[in-house]
């Protein structure tokens, strides 16, 4: 222990004085649920149990702190203010236009690990920063995450508990800020401790019940937290909220709400004395030794011929395992279908950058945010459809990158879904990824993904582990004929013109399933001296706009054929991309209109219209 628990307190005093001014300056902002955790976090960052090079924040040795709660952002901004890390007067610019300081932590405070904010999120992110510590760079850098109360009702949090048992996170502590109220009253359990120490022992943690505001009590919690060798912790910390200003504390109706100027003056005077030129020491890690480094075993690229028949999943999981041999930052992380996404032959090959994740999507994303942070470059694989429960995840992880990325920055999320849309067959509706290409064409800078064979699907799969920032690719279950040529390239943003002719009428666009289809209506038309142009658009963001502007010129209608929804899918990508170039009656989009059925996937494209035979009568309508 370097730091004396009376100084601790007063460190802890001068936090509120800061905390109360910030948020007052700002006019918004969530003071109360700061102030209940500053005792919890002052030890903690000041008394020697954190430790990091404050000049270096993405040190690889560094413990590592999210907040979990961050709306409790303004504790997090105080903390480092105090140490050095941002000058003290940055405080006052909290929330306002400009500032790194944001209403809750993002990248661009160069002290946050990832974007944090949605509740249910930041013990999912600590398990992937713990997997690596433990099992990829093999450092003893420890992960600390100051969760809320409130978000303990959410389900991710209680798969985070359990995998981080199952793994053995021994370096993840978990500090849980029990402070009652939520944003409209008392939460599930209230003050009740028990009730949360006895649930997560249940999941196989180790917990401590402690006094959050009783300095010498949260040291010895400390102590015996690093003191543990066997499995992850979780300190329980009973809180007030509001702690500190004497009129808020323990009453409902305060969060999110700040001072007014002559409030935050009585509660600064409630303080006592404060000593504003006192500074806390954020004490230096200690390298032991440099981070491990994978042992590269080649795996040759897989070969295809043309005319074999191979799915797209398959070939997938071919590449992934050829492919880390040239990317040594790759980890896959699979939802207990490796089977089926065929992520188990990169297991097979690489067992030691392999995580089974089991059918806990939530938290699969959020422990590969935390492996991103680190500069991993995650694979993570499930069926489509059921990326969906991870919607939220997905969507908060486009906030943790940066592009370009810096060092100490993630280079995003490679999302694998496999089993996409009707062509899946008999297993039904329920297991159709059908709105998978809308969800991540939603997200800010993401790209998406489709090929349509194997040579195509492996190329793409090493443009994805280069790229920085989150990628989704396409994946289908029945078996597709190699297309394509071992030197054929296939850029992100680009498409591929597989027939075209000056006789062109129409044009149809297409990727995966209904590439195929596509060429034969090509076959069926040419028969009868009908020609259409055929393109496979496998990068449906970003989008090739270029080669469909010509088409769109040079033919009468633009017809876009997909395995998904038209809401959000490749249709309207097309669209958007041809606004201003061609009229509305000039775009026919098929796609999965009717409710999907079990059948057999020649059946379904055909249920649904986006066969080979709808394509010919379409491109026939539209010449009469």
């Amino acid at each position: 222990m370097h730091v004396t628990p009376k100084k601790l307190k007063q460190l802890a005093k001068l936090v509120r004085y800061w905390i109360i001014r910030s948020t007052t300056e700002a006019g918004s902002g969530h003071p109360s649920s700061s102030l209940s955790a500053v005792d919890l976090m002052a030890v903690l960052l000041y008394g020697g149990f954190f430790t990091a090079d404050i000049h270096e924040p993405h040190n690889p040795h560094n413990d590592r702190l999210i907040f979990s709660k961050g709306h409790a952002a303004p504790l997090l901004y105080v903390l480092y203010a105090l140490a050095h890390g941002i000058p003290e007067q940055e405080l006052l610019t909290l929330r306002k236009f400009g500032s790194r300081l944001e209403g809750h932590p993002t990248m661009v405070f160069p002290y946050a690990e990832v974007a944090t904010g949605s509740l249910g999120q930041g013990l999912s992110i600590g398990v992937g920063l713990a997997l690596n510590a433990q099992y990829l760079d093999k450092t003893h850098y420890k992960t600390f995450v100051l969760l809320g109360d409130s978000e303990m009702a959410e389900g991710s949090v209680w798969e985070a508990l359990q995998i981080a048992a199952h793994y053995k996170l021994h370096s993840l502590v978990g500090i849980l800020d029990v402070n009652r109220l939520g944003q409209r009253g008392e939460t599930m359990y209230g003050h009740r401790l028990k009730e949360y120490a006895e649930r997560i022992a249940a999941f196989g943690w180790k917990t401590m019940i402690v006094d959050g505001h009783d300095i010498k009590k949260i040291i010895k919690a400390y102590d015996q937290a690093l003191s543990e060798k066997q499995r992850p912790v979780m300190i329980i910390a009973r809180t007030v909220k509001g702690k500190g200003v004497k009129f808020i504390e323990n009453k409902d109706g305060w969060h999110g709400k700040t001072l007014s100027e002559d409030e935050a003056e009585e509660a600064i005077d409630g303080l006592g004395d404060v000593t504003l030129s006192l500074r806390g020491v954020i004490f230096k890690s200690k390298a032991t030794k440099p981070p491990h480094t994978p042992i590269l075993k080649p795996t040759p690229d897989p070969a295809y011929a043309l005319g074999d028949k191979v799915s797209t999943r398959k070939a997938y999981g071919q590449a992934l395992a050829s492919v880390f041999s040239r990317h040594p930052g790759l980890v896959a992380l699979d939802a207990e279908v490796g089977n089926s996404t065929y992520a188990e032959i990169f297991k097979q090959a690489h067992p030691e950058r392999f995580f089974e994740m089991y059918i806990a999507e939530q938290n699969m994303v959020g422990a590969a945010i935390g492996l991103s942070a680190r500069g991993k470059i995650p694979f993570v694989s499930t069926f489509a459809a059921f990326f969906t429960r991870a919607a939220d995840q997905i969507r908060m992880s486009q906030y943790s990158m940066c592009n370009p990325a810096p060092q100490g920055c993630g280079a995003g999320i490679k999302f694998v879904g496999s089993h996409a849309g009707v062509s899946i067959g008999e297993d039904g509706a329920s297991q159709m990824a059908l709105e998978d290409i809308s969800l991540f064409r939603t997200q800010l800078g993401s790209v998406v993904l489709y090929p349509s064979d194997a040579i195509s699907t492996g190329k793409l799969v090493e443009e994805a582990a280069k790229h920085v920032g989150n990628v989704y690719i396409r994946t289908t279950r029945k078996d597709t004929p190699v297309i394509y040529k071992p030197e054929d390239t296939f850029p992100i943003g680009g498409s591929k013109v597989l027939k075209s002719s000056p006789q062109d009428v129409a044009t149809v666009v297409g990727a995966g399933v209904t590439l195929f289809e596509a060429l034969a209506a090509y076959e069926i038309l040419k028969k009868e001296n009908i020609f259409i142009r055929v393109i496979d658009l496998y990068s449906i963001k970003p989008i090739d706009a270029a080669t469909l502007t010509s088409a769109a010129r040079e033919t009468k209608v633009i017809m876009t054929v997909e395995d998904h929804y038209v809401e959000g899918g490749l249709g309207e990508a097309v669209a958007a991309a041809l606004a201003g170039e061609v009229s509305r009656s000039q775009i026919a989009m098929l796609a999965v209109k009717k409710m999907p059925k079990s059948g057999k996937p020649d059946e379904l494209l055909a249920y649904e219209e986006i066969n080979a035979t709808a394509i010919v009568r379409e491109v026939k309508k539209f010449l009469a």
